[in-house]
């Protein structure tokens, strides 16, 4: 029969720790939200505060400890009485109570900060616990500075305190000094030489100054602690913490290395980092691993071909395991014809090959524009590639002179299928003044008689959707087009106008066929009396 997995414990600080974040601070109706959410997430205590510190914290430690039935609720305490004794009373009503008492170990500390000689050290961190033990069956300490601190000494201090009673003892890597081999070998050397470490978790806390708090947590789990101190997204002092989200999806996606769970439900990862990031107004990092915008999101073509054809190819979790409704696939500069189709055929549009060509086109032309295309951006350029007549005239290039103390002028080069035509014109404005110079070159005046414009999407780089509808002769033609250049849009959705008209024109034969052939020959003429 296979054995039971090792469970490992999630000990959660944000509402300790993470509110310590510059920048963040939570009310105390904040603090019982997240503080809902983490229980019913799973996380096995939750740290709520610093109860001496201050009223609101003292307060907000206790309205936790009222509120949540499932966790232990912590309060974190100096080996100090007066200390212990406002933790006590914070989490007094708490259904699973627990004290944390901490007091430095390392030589930078004993020096520089407390003053004091190892004997003493020792003697504070005993007295703690044992006075910590008076008020809670759950007591855990903490040797501050401990992956500084010299590992032999480190090893005397926790036998000490888990004689003491400790039910629990954490190592900290308080500024984030600790490497993965070096850090999980500490782990590993307490397990080997206190004598009664299995009479304790040893749990670990680890901060995020050289990138690695993750990476020290998980080798510390490797060698055997049985417990990590996290918060949600990583937030904490300096540069954070390990982040809860990462130590959960690391032991579950990697569970064959580490033959171990948490209990955690990871469904709510995204929801509770979402939360947290709106309560504490520390946003997320796109590129933030598991909870970040990018995490699931996909733009270069050989990814997105991959994805589509089989997910692990290029994901080794699901998105919907961590709450994410699903994978996405950006569509930007670096996406592909596949990913493209993909897309449009969502959207409902079957296209044939040539007019996926003419799309994709556009879409690259539009993506060095854009970072990202939305749907919207699709489908208003499927909708203008599937309503544009044959191209007679084809924009080549445009030029417009506007501003206040000018007359605006535009300058513009179309293209047919014998030649290349460029005419010049002014008019009230810049559209206007495009407007003037295509008629001047195609032949075919056309009188506005509606003219819409509207942004596609949201943001600078949006879209913007130019709709019109012109007279010419008598018969009124629509033109659709969008770019982000208004200019360009309203250029190109009259030309399309234009080309409607001078199409049926053509088609018609007779009176229209003439009409057609003698605006050939004016813009034919025009064009030889350009210099």
């Amino acid at each position: 029969m296979k054995a039971r997995q090792r469970k490992i414990r999630i000990f959660d600080t944000t509402l300790r720790d993470g509110e310590q974040s510059p920048g963040a601070s939570l009310n105390i109706a904040e603090k019982l939200e997240i503080a809902r959410a983490l229980e019913a997430m799973g996380v096995d205590i939750i740290e709520a505060g610093f109860p001496f510190t201050s009223p609101g914290d003292f307060d907000a430690v206790a309205g936790v400890a009222k509120a949540v039935k499932k966790s232990y609720v912590a309060g974190l305490a100096r080996c100090v009485e007066k200390d212990i004794e406002a933790a006590a009373r914070a989490v007094e009503d708490a259904a699973k109570p627990y004290i944390h008492v901490f007091l430095a170990t390392s030589a930078v500390h004993r020096k520089h900060k407390l003053r004091k000689a190892k004997s003493e050290i020792v003697r504070l961190a005993v007295e703690g616990v044992s006075f910590a033990r008076r008020f809670c069956d759950e007591v855990e300490f903490s040797p501050e500075d401990a992956s500084r601190t010299e590992p032999d000494f480190l090893c005397e201090v926790v036998e000490a305190v888990i004689d003491a009673g400790a039910t629990a003892v954490n190592i900290p890597d308080t500024v984030g000094y600790a490497l993965p081999e070096q850090f999980g070998g500490l782990i590993r050397h307490l397990r080997e030489e206190v004598s009664n470490v299995d009479q304790a978790v040893i749990s670990v806390h680890c901060h995020n100054d050289l990138g690695l708090a993750t990476a020290n947590s998980l080798a510390a789990v490797a060698n055997g602690a049985g417990q990590v101190e996290c918060t949600v997204n990583g937030i904490g002092e300096r540069a954070g913490n390990a982040a809860l989200e990462e130590i959960v999806m690391s032991i579950a996606t990697r569970r064959d290395f580490f033959d171990c769970t948490t209990g955690i439900n990871t469904r709510m990862l995204y929801p509770n980092s979402r939360l947290v990031s709106g309560l504490t107004g520390l946003a997320v990092q796109r590129n933030k691993a598991i909870v970040g915008e990018n995490a699931f999101a996909h733009e270069a073509g050989i990814h997105q071909d991959g994805i589509l054809k089989e997910r692990t190819t290029y994901e080794i979790m699901r998105p919907e395991d961590v709450g994410v409704p699903e994978s996405r696939l950006v569509l930007g500069k670096h996406s592909g014809r596949h990913a493209l189709k993909d897309r449009v055929s969502a959207l409902g549009y079957r296209l044939s090959p040539r007019k996926l060509d003419q799309v994709y086109e556009r879409f690259k032309a539009l993506a060095d524009k854009k970072k990202e295309i939305f749907d919207a951006d699709l489908l208003s350029l499927v909708e203008q590639q599937m309503s544009e007549a044959p191209a007679l005239f084809k924009m080549k290039s445009f030029h417009v002179s506007s501003g206040d103390t000018t007359i605006p002028t535009a300058t513009v080069v179309l293209e047919t299928a014998e030649t290349v035509r460029q005419d010049a014109a002014c008019g009230d404005g810049p559209v206007d003044a495009v407007y003037k110079t295509i008629d001047r070159i195609t032949g075919i005046s056309g009188k506005l008689v509606d003219y819409n414009i509207r942004a596609v999407t949201s943001g600078k780089d949006a879209m913007g959707e130019v709709i019109l509808s012109a007279d010419f002769n008598g018969r009124r033609y629509s033109g659709r087009a969008s770019s982000t250049d208004i200019i360009q849009a309203s250029a190109e959705a009259y030309l399309n106008a234009v080309n409607r008209a001078a199409a049926e024109q053509t088609a018609a034969g007779g009176q229209g066929g003439k009409s057609s052939k003698k605006s050939a020959r004016r813009a034919k003429s025009r064009a030889k009396e350009q210099p």
